[in-house]
């Protein structure tokens, strides 16, 4: 998994482009290349995942990151992150929104933790989304985001299949209707 997702992990981190004061939010981190390359950049990043033998495997990557406490991990599901009202800055998430069973639901979760003009970047293997990435896109905005972007690319390595992204913001004023 490590191997496979590294490329598209830290492409998403790079789209995501953390500052040193951003918090983030990393759903379903896996083995935690991508977190390790968030907390490079930020200072306040939050790992969760409903799997405690993939939150151990985060943690033996990114031991000095947790000991100096720019990473903290903790159980949670992309529809029940555990994470405050508009604590985040920034959420990532890389091939695993095909686990979440209420996408709807996941994405409403992730703007009610984005602050007003927080982005969120996911990424997943362009053939675990079988509806394609317009579905998605209207799902995002269907659940209040704006500013959604979409493309593909094709991570460098063989072993990894093109990869869907999207990156959308949380507006910082509700639409007025």
């Amino acid at each position: 998994m490590a191997h496979g997702n590294a490329a598209t992990e830290r492409r998403a981190v790079a789209v995501a482009a953390p500052a040193e004061q951003d918090a983030v939010l990393v759903i379903g981190p896996g083995p935690g290349v991508g977190l390790e390359a968030a907390a490079r950049l930020s200072a306040h990043v939050v790992g969760i995942d409903p799997s405690a033998l993939i939150l151990a495997m985060a943690r033996r990557r990114c031991t000095a990151l947790v000991a100096r406490g720019r990473l903290r991990l903790a159980l949670g599901t992309a529809d029940r992150t555990g994470e405050p009202d508009a604590s985040a800055d920034v959420v990532i998430s890389v091939n695993n929104l095909h686990l979440w069973p209420d996408v709807p639901a996941a994405l409403a979760e992730i703007h009610r933790v984005l602050r007003p003009g927080g982005r969120m970047v996911l990424s997943a293997h362009e053939k675990w989304l079988p509806a394609g990435l317009p579905a998605l896109a209207g799902l995002v905005a269907a659940a209040g985001f704006g500013s959604v972007r979409t493309w593909t690319w094709e991570p460098p390595t063989r072993m990894a299949p093109t990869a869907a992204q999207l990156a959308a913001v949380r507006p910082a004023h509700p639409a007025h209707g």
